[in-house]
């Protein structure tokens, strides 16, 4: 069935993982953002991001499994589409309450479009598994790459911006703990 295929999800499975562990580092970067309005906007950029990367280890342990026919690993890969999309309508209702960032174009591409894209091509290649036509694993392979580089894009655009913020948020924490001392 993806005869062929196993390095290529031996890979995007450790890249996807290797990644969803250095998301863990940046986190640490927020430590001085908890206790402040933006911390909510992390969480809003953190969870998708964190999302795709397990998403695509996820999928390079299913398309690595030997299953005896298509069926079930296009019945999951289908779910696991469907749910993408469901989750990737919720990101988008989150990130619009956001109200200390606006996005222009790139981002909403990056943080929405992509990932819509991404999960389309998995239900184009769980039909595509169901249909034994020979553009499902390409469709797939796509999904899973496009995952891959939306979360990299993601993560960096978000640790660029933690990184810029938080000399701001240590201005804040400061104020907050010397205003209960003088208290």
């Amino acid at each position: 069935m993806f005869h062929g295929w196993e390095n290529f999800y031996i890979m995007a499975g450790t890249a996807a993982a290797t990644f969803a562990g250095l998301l863990f580092v940046v986190i640490t970067l927020c430590v001085s953002l908890a206790t402040t309005p933006a911390a909510r906007g992390v969480h809003a950029f953190v969870t998708p991001v964190l999302v795709h990367f397990g998403g695509v280890l996820f999928l390079a342990l299913i398309l690595l499994a030997p299953w005896p026919s298509a069926l079930p690993v296009a019945l999951i890969l289908g779910l696991q589409g469907l749910a993408g999309i469901a989750y990737a309508t919720f990101v988008i209702l989150l990130v619009r309450k956001l109200d200390f960032v606006s996005l222009d174009a790139r981002d909403w591409i990056a943080y929405a479009g992509a990932p819509a894209l991404a999960n389309a091509g998995l239900l184009a290649g769980a039909f595509g598994l169901i249909a034994e036509k020979s553009f499902a694993p390409y469709a797939i392979g796509g999904a899973v790459i496009l995952f891959l580089f939306v979360g990299i894009l993601d993560a960096w655009d978000m640790t660029l911006w933690i990184i810029g913020n938080r000399e701001t948020a240590q201005d804040t924490t400061v104020e907050n703990r010397s205003g209960l001392r003088g208290s």
